[in-house]
């Protein structure tokens, strides 16, 4: 009878051994929210996900929520820690506490495992199990150091896409895993440009080790769209859209909405009909046409290899871009370039950012001597005084100057623009950065390593042409109003002197800060 109690227990070892998913389901218990205490009974996706645990070395999960993928990893390692001497896991979360929590879910499967299959535990605390074969898993939070010294068989990166670092971890884990390690990156999206969605971009297109893995809530047995429907009301469509969905746009912090991006893109969006320049970064969609106004507007760099200058020139009244540059040229050289542009575009009015490095650019248009360079009040006011009086140059500054209380306005600007879909915008590489585009404590930015000079630009321009050009005109029209005005009344006193043949001094005699001028051009 001992001999057949063995026999069994040697050939379920056996059995255990050779298949992670008859490990669990017989064998593993886990915590359900609801159910309690229950046995992994492996619904058939998971076991599909398990093979591909098994089978490979890179792999990256886009999963939506309460799948159990991450309860899914934590048998898999204890599995690989049981029937395998010294295997290191390293389980890595955007916090300690995080990574602690697949830590908690093996120690509490490897208690309720039967005793001949519970190997002794050498150690065993809230951060780690070790067990006599040499065998551990481990929790840390993700730091550049965290899998550097380690000589790791499973690196598990739980919620990868939000750890700020991940990129740093997983290249200082590369001289270990390169050896016949095991990565898996699991993860809920989180917007776009951040690692785990590059390295999935890559995997799709076969650029990377890695093996793509897309679970939507759809894989999930007992869901349905109620259920779906469900998470809108309680989540909200855009988070729905991230944690169910597996969509990286509707997901992370972006400044602008998905489908007003997915509009731009499908309607919008196409390849320069010319490329200019050594580097052919100045795009043209549009060539200049007299009959209409343009404005060019800059954001300017250093030049160097970490910074871009931009520009883009819209038609005033449209507002449709027409060009677009990006590139790399130092600040005399591209007010060089942007006077030549300019100029092109019937005299376009330009404006220029007047922070920083900007006024050097504005130094060389003003030095070529260009009439329609861009003022800003000194005074910050955006009011029709500010713009129409042609005798108040002492109470402007070249360019437009981007400040604290400005820029916020200037992107609810662009915001404004492109939700109400009044703003044409045909260029990719905008496109891209509008992407990349989000809100980080409160303040709306590129994503750590993207630039925005395409965004802050187009949205100055915007800006300029929604308050600054609008308020000149209003001022002009105001100007016409009382011109006007004062043209009936000297008409009336031309007719009286005419009469009484009296010879008076001239009435379009007007005095200004520069002393007396003769308007009568003006009639």
């Amino acid at each position: 009878m001992a001999q057949d109690i063995k026999k069994i227990i040697a050939q379920e070892y056996i059995k255990c051994a050779k298949d992670p998913a008859y490990f669990m389901r017989k064998y593993c218990y886990i915590q359900h929210p609801t159910r309690g205490r229950i046995l992994f009974n492996l619904y058939p996706f998971q076991d599909k996900v398990l093979k591909l645990f098994r089978d490979n070395q890179y792999l990256i999960t886009l999963k939506s929520r309460q799948l159990g993928i991450s309860t899914l990893a934590s048998g898999y390692s204890l599995w690989l820690m049981i029937f395998h001497k010294d295997k290191n896991v390293l389980a890595l979360a955007t916090t300690q506490a995080t990574a602690r929590n697949l830590v908690t879910k093996v120690t509490f499967m490897y208690d309720q495992l039967p005793k001949w299959l519970r190997l002794t535990a050498v150690e065993k605390n809230k951060l780690s199990l070790r067990l006599k074969n040499g065998s551990k898993v481990q929790a840390k939070s993700s730091s550049p150091d965290a899998a550097r010294s380690e000589a790791v068989s499973l690196l598990l990166m739980d919620e990868a896409a939000f750890i700020d670092n991940v990129d740093e971890t997983f290249t200082a884990a590369q001289q270990t895993l390169a050896t016949g390690g095991q990565c898996m990156a699991l993860s809920t999206p989180n917007g776009i440009g951040n690692w785990f969605h590059q390295t999935w971009a890559k995997a799709e297109s076969g650029e990377n080790s890695f093996l793509p893995v897309r679970l939507p809530w759809t894989v999930h047995p007992e869901r349905d769209q109620k259920w779906r429907d469900q998470q809108d009301a309680d989540l909200g469509p855009k988070m729905a859209g991230q944690e169910c969905d597996c969509d990286f746009l509707a997901s992370g912090d972006t400044v602008f909405e998905p489908d007003d991006m997915m509009f731009i893109e499908n309607t919008w969006l196409k390849e320069a009909a010319e490329r200019r320049g050594v580097d052919g970064n100045l795009w043209i969609w549009e060539p200049a046409d007299y009959t209409k106004d343009y404005m060019v507007v800059a954001d300017v760099s250093r030049g160097d290899s970490t910074d871009y200058s931009a520009f883009h020139i819209f038609d005033i009244e449209s507002c449709v871009q027409v060009a677009e540059y990006k590139g790399k040229l130092s600040p005399r050289e591209l007010g060089n370039v942007l006077v030549g542009i300019a100029s092109e575009y019937n005299d376009a009015l330009l404006v220029i950012e007047n922070a920083n490095i900007g006024w050097s650019t504005i130094e060389q248009v003003m030095a070529r001597e260009y009439r329609n360079l861009y003022y800003s009040p000194k005074n910050h006011l955006d009011t029709v005084e500010s713009y129409m009086s042609k005798y108040e140059r002492d109470q402007l500054v070249p360019g437009f100057t981007m400040s604290a209380r400005t820029r916020p306005l200037v992107i609810a600007k662009l915001m404004e623009y492109v939700r109400d879909k009044s703003v044409t915008i045909q260029s990719k590489r905008l496109l891209e950065e509008m992407r990349v585009f989000i809100w980080k404590n409160g303040k709306a930015q590129a994503q750590d390593g993207y630039n925005d000079d395409l965004v802050m630009s187009v949205a100055t321009a915007l800006y300029v042409r929604d308050t600054a050009l609008r308020l000149r005109q209003q001022g002009m029209d105001l100007a016409r109003a009382q011109l006007s005005s004062f043209t009936n009344l000297n008409a009336q006193n031309k007719a009286v002197m005419k009469s009484v043949g009296n010879q008076r001094e001239n009435p379009y005699l007007i005095k200004t800060r520069n002393g007396e001028e003769d308007i009568s051009w003006l009639f």
